[in-house]
């Protein structure tokens, strides 16, 4: 029976086709664990509606809520300022004083956008500082971060914290090249940040590649000022020029490093210290550095699943709604606001960071729905749809529905917790309706469940009960 048949009867189903039950009972995955919800994004009531009202942690689908809000708000064409000014005269292109970053929040700041800010100071004339650098980040007020209290894994990229000023993602490359010469791998920090040293060159060895970075038997001795990477292991020959990605330094220290390690390469002369403080107020900045619109980085937030990327958006609709600093409480404020005024039902919504990577995030997969069936008919809708993952094509489902019939006709965001799959987007299904998708696992089996979730997205497609 075609699903569009059971639209035009009016029909809801609350219990889940019989294939469809069993790929979740065959992943261990009890079906009381599991929510559902389809609906054409054209008719006023869901398709298939099965638990649609049960709070669950939705991982990272949860940067649809954020994204969508902030292209709503903020407006797709929205970019963040980063400015420099100087605390002090400029004398013969001598700051007398401090140079002042004031940072807004800016999603992604990356090593050539920074290496273009540093230009642009020394374009203004600034040769030396003699002052100290210091950091603006009063644009956030945000609680102590500990980026391992989430799953131990303080390094891990995913963890970064936001900050007012956000440098690169507070990440460095762990770059090793082995050298037959030496019999060693040679290990080197990428960008190469004063505060961070590796030791010792590790030994070559001669297994297989296999797990390099177990063998290099890495500890990471981080107190926020200064890091160090002890390698007390080896690297496999076979591996060739492998790379590391790892975050080290608190945000301020991070951005001191690639304050004085750029400035230098340019040109400019600076051996002072760090402080923090506002930037002096009524000045005109020495230089400017906008990120790119707001349409361009929720590409990299849903399609990558950026967590950091997604919290920075999430202050942000805080910083621009009212004077800052910024909290997490007071962007959670304005989400709920904007879902009232769109009368957006989403009662169970709790948001903690905007990015899903939280244990107390909750949402709803008819909550879920709503709100896409919301962005399908807003003036945002293509900004948003083009955000989304491509079935087979890109983003966290670039690998998934490779021997299906949906791939390259499904927008997704996938989301992924111990304990939590989820996946939700749009479904351009074979009748040539568009369809909004919610689903959601919350079980100690949901890292089986990706092949249920797969087929709720081809049920969708085929356009038929099975």
């Amino acid at each position: 029976m075609a699903l569009v048949v059971l639209l035009v009867a009016g029909s809801v189903h609350a219990a889940l086709p019989r294939e469809m039950r069993r790929a979740f009972l065959d992943a261990g995955i009890p079906l009381n664990h599991v929510s559902i919800v389809v609906q054409d994004v054209a008719q006023p009531r869901p398709l298939l509606a099965y638990d649609p009202d049960r709070a669950m942690s939705p991982a990272s689908v949860m940067k649809l809520v954020t994204t969508f809000v902030a292209l709503e708000l903020l407006g797709p064409d929205y970019r963040w300022r980063t400015e420099a000014y100087a605390d002090g005269a400029v004398v013969d292109g001598v700051l007398h004083g401090d140079l002042v970053l004031r940072g807004r929040g800016d999603p992604k700041i990356t090593v050539e956008q920074w290496q273009a800010f540093i230009a642009r100071l020394r374009a203004a004339g600034l040769a030396a500082v003699d002052g100290n650098l210091a950091i603006d980040r009063s644009a956030f007020a945000l609680p102590p971060y500990d980026p391992g209290a989430f799953d131990g894994e303080p390094q891990k990229p995913y963890n970064v914290g936001p900050d007012a000023l956000l440098v690169n993602f507070k990440a460095a490359e762990l770059v090793f090249v082995p050298d037959a010469m030496t019999g060693r791998a040679v290990a080197r920090v990428e960008p190469p940040l004063p505060s961070v040293s590796v030791a010792p060159q590790p030994p070559l060895d001669a297994r297989d590649c296999g797990d390099w970075r177990g063998a290099l038997r890495a500890r990471f001795d981080d107190d926020g000022r200064s890091a160090r990477v002890q390698l007390d292991g080896t690297y496999p020959a076979a591996c060739g020029q492998r790379e590391w990605w790892v975050a080290l330094l608190d945000a301020p220290h991070y951005a001191y490093d690639m304050f004085a390690v750029f400035f230098g390469a340019a040109g400019g002369r600076f051996a002072g210290g760090l402080t923090e403080k506002r930037a002096p107020p009524g000045a005109t900045p020495l230089a400017v550095l906008e990120s790119p619109p707001l349409y361009d980085i929720v590409r990299d937030v849903n399609k990558l699943s950026n967590n950091v990327m997604a919290r920075q958006i999430f202050l942000t609709l805080a910083l621009e709604a009212a004077p800052p600093p910024a909290t997490p409480q007071k962007a959670f404020d304005v989400v709920r606001r904007f879902l009232a005024l769109r009368k957006i039902a989403m009662p169970k919504l709790v948001m903690e960071n905007g990015s899903g990577l939280s244990r107390s995030e909750r949402a709803t997969a008819g909550g879920l729905v709503r709100l896409l069936v919301a962005a399908d008919r807003s003036a945002v809708r293509e900004d948003f749809a083009s955000s989304l993952g491509v079935a087979a094509v890109d983003g966290t489902v670039g690998q998934r529905f490779l021997s299906d019939s949906v791939g390259g006709q499904a927008l997704l965001k996938t989301g992924t917790l111990e304990g939590v799959r989820a996946m939700a987007g749009y479904v351009l299904a074979a009748d040539g309706h568009r369809y909004a998708v919610a689903a959601i696992v919350n079980d100690r089996n949901a890292a089986r469940g990706g092949p249920a979730l797969d087929y709720v997205v081809q049920w969708v497609y085929q356009n038929r009960v099975r």
